[in-house]
């Protein structure tokens, strides 16, 4: 009830830290959810059927190999992954560093590959780095340095 209040009554556009989440909501009516977790090769099985099942199941991406996993494995039917590239802004649990070469390079590849099996839909940041915060200032210093890292990111 809460998610779809959040939504508006849509049921779109949800973000699920795991794949029960997805699966619960999935079954309530919600049909635009992203994993906000990098695809696990183990995972790849249940995220390709929610991907099947679903109007938008959308993925994190954040190395080369996740890349190359999802090309290997294609959605059948005329789908495509829809991933995010995940971005670690100082949280340090997942994704590429902003200013890494390495991260521009794979937004490319994602991006400039193929398209019509993997899509990127955008980029990703997770402020898990203001969970030890004590105060709204510190909270508020974070969230500024990940808007300017992401924005000077989208830039390049």
């Amino acid at each position: 009830e809460g998610a779809e209040l959040a939504t508006g009554g849509t049921r779109r556009g949800i973000v699920v830290s795991t794949l029960a989440e997805a699966r619960f909501f999935a079954a309530g009516g919600f049909d635009d959810i992203l994993y906000a977790f990098p695809v696990p090769r183990w995972r790849l099985a249940e995220c390709s059927a929610l991907a099947q099942r679903l109007q938008e199941f959308q993925v994190l991406l954040d190395s080369p190999q996740g890349l190359e996993l999802l090309l290997q494995n294609p959605l059948p039917g005329g789908k495509r992954w829809l991933v995010w590239l995940k971005l670690d802004c100082g949280n340090g649990r997942a994704g590429v560093r902003p200013k890494d070469p390495e991260a521009l390079a794979l937004a490319r590849a994602i991006a400039e590959g193929s398209p019509e099996l993997v899509t990127l839909v955008g980029v990703y940041a997770h402020c898990g780095n203001t969970y030890g915060c004590r105060d709204i200032p510190a909270v508020q210093a974070i969230a500024r340095d990940t808007t300017a890292a992401v924005l000077e990111f989208v830039t390049a």
